[in-house]
């Protein structure tokens, strides 16, 4: 029953995030004057579809992604396939259609692009709106503090708040969380506020055996307990700001080998990773299983618009990289070879979705 309630809630999840993405690809090119011959939400078979104006709508069996398929987008991919020289439009010299995506404006095409990862970006300045105003806030204020842990050596007491690490600004308790999750040894500087004092120090955070990780060595198990004024704006953007710092960190960690497999999770780990929430946070109430189903939500679009952001051919900051080019060298790269380079693009994506896969059942079952 666990593992039905956790497929149910990860196809939710996932398709309003994939919705969301798709939807602003969609509204940007509809009011540009692209048309838009499909949108899909989930792959595979398709279980349900429907035909509105020029573009046919379809829900597929597999929630584990989407599409917005413009008109003439697919053109240059089935030439490069067929081996094609030139497309039928060009061959008879009719004017360029620019209610097809490739004759539009390379500023229409930019716009179009990174309107997915944006709308990304929108759905978890919502979510995270929703999840300040349900009290989860910690600020990294000390509660108490780890007897022997780096801080108490250090010097921190009860009542300090850390403001920053190593002169980046925190405003979050999870952000300590993230930065000893990536810590590669040496001493830290902190800097922290006790008595409207601000003063520095330093110190070296321990490994503790049970996390099998570095800590601090600080608590903090309270939460803002009101909020007054703008507080749910600010708190809410200082949210948004720690998922994508934590996101981004985390792909910067993956690079260079400060976190290993078992930090990846791919559809398989997420599911997985749904049931041990519900599994924890059930005895709670359903409003503790909400909040944590919103920050996973909210964690999942924030890397979808990230990832998508990212300059790999065939994502969309792989065709925003081509669109700038066209910008400053004034013409485009030529069409056949971009498309040369999105469709090799694509195999090294599948490949890595194959690897996740593996992996995700590795971490799960070994």
């Amino acid at each position: 029953m666990n593992m039905i309630f956790s497929l149910i809630w990860f196809i939710i999840i996932f398709s309003i995030v994939v919705t969301s993405h798709e939807f602003g690809h969609f509204i940007i090119a509809k009011a540009s004057g692209i048309r838009v011959n499909e949108f899909l939400v989930g792959l595979g078979p398709v279980l349900f579809k429907f035909k509105k104006g020029e573009t046919t709508y379809k829900i597929c069996l597999l929630p584990l992604g989407g599409a917005c398929i413009y008109d003439g987008m697919n053109e240059l991919e089935e030439d490069v396939v067929l081996g094609t020289e030139q497309t039928q439009q060009e061959q008879s010299g009719e004017e360029k259609d620019k209610s097809k995506f490739l004759n539009a404006s390379p500023w229409i095409r930019f716009a179009v692009l990174i309107a997915g990862p944006l709308f990304n970006f929108i759905l978890g300045f919502i979510v995270a709106f929703v999840m300040v105003n349900m009290i989860v806030i910690r600020e990294p204020v000390i509660t108490e503090l780890v007897e022997g842990g780096a801080a108490q050596s250090a010097g921190l007491l009860p009542g300090d708040k850390i403001v920053a690490l190593d002169g980046e600004r925190i405003y979050l308790y999870d952000e300590l969380t993230v930065y000893t999750s990536l810590y590669h040894g040496g001493e830290v500087l902190i800097t922290y506020e006790r008595d409207g004092q601000v003063s520095n120090l330093v110190l070296t955070p321990i490994y503790d055996e049970e996390y099998g990780r570095y800590l601090f060595g600080v608590i903090n198990d309270t939460y803002v307990e009101e909020l007054h004024g703008t507080d749910a704006f600010r708190y809410t953007w200082y949210e948004m700001r720690y998922n994508v710092r934590m996101v981004w960190k985390s792909l910067g960690g993956l690079i260079t080998g400060r976190l290993s497999r078992e930090n990846v999770a791919g559809p398989v780990g997420v599911v997985n990773m749904v049931g041990d929430i519900i599994e924890e946070t059930s005895p709670y109430g359903w409003q503790t299983v909400l909040v944590n189903m919103l920050n996973l939500m909210l964690l999942l679009t924030v890397n979808l618009g990230v990832f998508n952001l990212l300059p790999v051919p065939a994502l969309d900051g792989g065709r925003l990289l081509f669109v700038i080019l066209e910008i400053l060298r004034g013409k485009p790269v030529p069409p056949k070879k971009e498309s040369y380079v999105h469709l090799a693009g694509m195999v090294l994506l599948l490949i890595i979705v194959v690897v996740v896969f593996f992996n995700d059942i590795h971490n799960i079952f070994f």
